[in-house]
C-alpha cells in the first residue's frame, strides 16, 4: 500500500477534475496531492502527527506543503515553534527553510476539495493513505486531530469505532501507545468567530508537550 497517493491520482474524480482546472488556470502552483511534511531526520524520529482536514486551494494546494500559504499556517507553525515541534522562521513558503523536530504534518485528505468540503467517499478514499502514513512512524505516540472530520477519519483508519473516541475540543484518547489531543482546526472562520482562540489552541500543544515530555522522562 503505497504512503503517499500518485501525482495526478484519479481515485477521487471530483477532486481529480477540480485539480485539473486549476493547473489550466494557475500552471505554476502545485495542484497535487499535498505529501506529509515530515522532519528532516526522517519518520523514525516522528513522535507527533498532526491531522487536518485537506489542503487549502491558496494555502498547500498553491505551495505544495501542508498549511503553507494561508491563514491556518500562521497560527499553527508559529504554535509548533513555541513548543518545540520547529525550528527555523516560518514565511507561508515551502522554500522558508522551516524544519520540524519529530513531529510530521498529512491531512485526512489530500486533494483540495471545492470549497474546502471533501463529501464522505473521498474521504473513506483518502484513508487508503492516511492508514499507513500513521503505520510508518514507529516512535509515534500522539497525534493532534485538527476538526471533526479529521478526528473520525484517524480513528477509522487506525480501525477502532468513532463512538468509543468522540471528538472535542481539548479532548484526549487513547489508542493503543498513542494519545490522540483532538482540537478545533486553526481555520480564519473558527478564529474569527471565537470557536477557537489562540489560547485554547496553545493549551492543546502545551498538554501534548507535557505527555510526550512525560513519557520521555518515564523511559
Amino acid at each position: 500500500m503505497s504512503v503517499e497517493p500518485s501525482p495526478d491520482c484519479p481515485i477521487c474524480v471530483r477532486l481529480h477534475d477540480f485539480i485539473a482546472g486549476w493547473r489550466l488556470k494557475e500552471p505554476g502552483w502545485h495542484n497535487a496531492p499535498v505529501p506529509t511534511f515530515l522532519p528532516v531526520e526522517g519518520p523514525d524520529s516522528v513522535r507527533l502527527l498532526i491531522v487536518g482536514l485537506a489542503p487549502g486551494l491558496r494555502g498547500a494546494n498553491r505551495t505544495g506543503r501542508p498549511f503553507t500559504g494561508d491563514y491556518a499556517g500562521d497560527l499553527l507553525y508559529g504554535t509548533l515553534d513555541e513548543f518545540g515541534f520547529s525550528r527555523g522562521k516560518f514565511a507561508a513558503r515551502p522554500d522558508d527553510g522551516l524544519e520540524l523536530i519529530g513531529a510530521a504534518i498529512t491531512n485526512a485528505v489530500r486533494c483540495v476539495p471545492p470549497e474546502n468540503k471533501p463529501v464522505g467517499g473521498e474521504i473513506s478514499n483518502c484513508r487508503r493513505f492516511l492508514t499507513p502514513t500513521i503505520g510508518r512512524f514507529g516512535r509515534l505516540r500522539a497525534i493532534v486531530t485538527l476538526g471533526t472530520i479529521a478526528h473520525q477519519s484517524t480513528v477509522r483508519a487506525m480501525a477502532r469505532p468513532v463512538a468509543r473516541h468522540p471528538f472535542s475540543h481539548g479532548g484526549q484518547s487513547d489508542i493503543g501507545s498513542v494519545r490522540l489531543f483532538s482540537s478545533y482546526h486553526c481555520s480564519r472562520y473558527n478564529t474569527n468567530t471565537g470557536r477557537l482562540t489562540e489560547q485554547m489552541f496553545r493549551s492543546v500543544f502545551a498538554n501534548v508537550r507535557d505527555y510526550l515530555d512525560g513519557i520521555e522522562n518515564d523511559a
